[in-house]
């Protein structure tokens, strides 16, 4: 199949439903024993609702929607950071928009651009970068933010700010690595899991074999899928296969774009621009161990929590979740937004309460995107 189309084809969905529901009699699963399939990315769950899969399959399958969601993961801390940088004097704040409503605990950087503050959205880093260029008597911050798919576009922009010695861009480098919180899932004795479906774009930089570790130590299966709703429904397919006959096995059903061992040029930016943090805090999660990046002691010039600091620089700050907020419950799988009592009540796309519900690739905005209502009176 070559176009976008071919992957929503209604017959074709027929078919491996058909074969999903096959698979999951055979194995005895039950709505009230149902496989549990955690999905990672915040991209397939909204993908999941978007085409109403989560009704359409078997009804002993049930989606896990897991910390795949880079802005959903931020601790409120880092959001105030962000606003306590871009209130500086002088300084131009750069970032992606998704993170723009995420709340702080006493604004938003929307708040905060409202209030005064030159903050910019911006589509990649090297908007930040010509921003820069163009003024070159302001210090532009550029908040890197993402798992490994956005990480290659802030390195490969840190290594031309210092080709160019532009001495007044910076990066407040916020970006996460995926498999360190998949483990403290599965280091969880309440976390109980039958299956991963495995980010896809992350994947397209960093291949299959870094989740090796969740088939060999954890005997959990996992198929790195697409976005479509055929490769879903393929990948589902996938895990429950591989249940079915005792296998635990990373599969890759994403192969016309996640090659085996990444991306060779973006794995080598990283390399050269980032080190692995001790340890970075997650929403819902705490501090996890090595699953954060900061920015080489080479490229130092170009590190906002250096020039600034700020951050990790100036020692962890722990902030309180707002009273009642579930977010951290459900980006672990703990919760389904439905079970959040601010759901559609004190939490909306309008006034939330936590990242989930503005994030793009958010649960609880998936759910009240595409259920609305429906989903706020259950």
């Amino acid at each position: 199949m070559k176009y976008a189309e071919e992957f929503r084809d209604p017959k074709a969905a027929k078919g491996l439903l058909a074969e999903i529901a096959k698979v999951a009699d055979r194995i005895g699963a039950t709505a009230h024993e149902p496989v549990r399939i955690m999905e990672i990315c915040g991209g397939h769950t909204h993908a999941i609702f978007r085409y109403g899969l989560d009704k359409l399959t078997h009804p002993g399958l049930e989606f896990i929607h897991g910390p795949g969601c880079p802005v959903c993961v931020l601790p409120m801390s880092r959001v105030d950071e962000c606003v306590e940088l871009a209130e500086q004097p002088g300084v131009i704040f750069c970032t992606f928009g998704d993170a723009m409503r995420v709340p702080g605990t006493k604004k938003s950087l929307m708040k905060a651009k409202a209030d005064g503050c030159d903050i910019r959205m911006v589509y990649s880093p090297l908007d930040a970068l010509e921003i820069a260029r163009r003024n070159p008597e302001r210090q532009v911050v550029f908040f890197g933010l993402g798992f490994e798919t956005t990480t290659p576009s802030t390195a490969l922009s840190i290594q031309q700010a210092a080709r160019e010695e532009l001495a007044n861009f910076t990066v407040f480098c916020n970006h996460i690595t995926v498999p360190p919180p998949i483990k403290a899932l599965l280091d969880d004795p309440h976390m109980l899991l039958d299956g991963f479906v495995g980010p896809g774009h992350v994947s397209m930089v960093i291949g299959v074999h870094p989740y090796d570790f969740i088939a060999r130590d954890y005997g959990k299966p996992i198929v790195v899928a697409g976005f479509e709703p055929l490769d879903l429904l393929q990948s589902v397919l996938m895990v429950l296969r591989q249940i079915e006959e005792g296998r635990a096995e990373v599969e890759n059903q994403y192969a016309r774009v996640v090659p085996e061992h990444g991306n060779p040029v973006s794995l080598a930016a990283i390399a050269d621009v980032y080190e692995a943090r001790p340890s970075f805090e997650w929403r819902g999660l705490g501090e996890i161990d090595a699953s954060g990046l900061r920015i080489r002691a080479k490229y130092a010039a170009f590190d906002a929590e250096e020039k600034f600091g700020i951050g990790y620089a100036a020692g962890p700050r722990n902030v309180e979740e707002p009273e009642g907020c579930a977010c951290g419950a459900v980006m672990t799988g703990r919760m389904k937004p439905t079970g959040c009592p601010h759901f559609g009540k004190g939490c909306t796309p309008e006034m939330p309460l936590g990242a989930l519900m503005v994030s793009s690739e958010g649960a609880c905005a998936a759910y009240y995107q595409y259920g609305g209502a429906r989903h706020a009176a259950e």
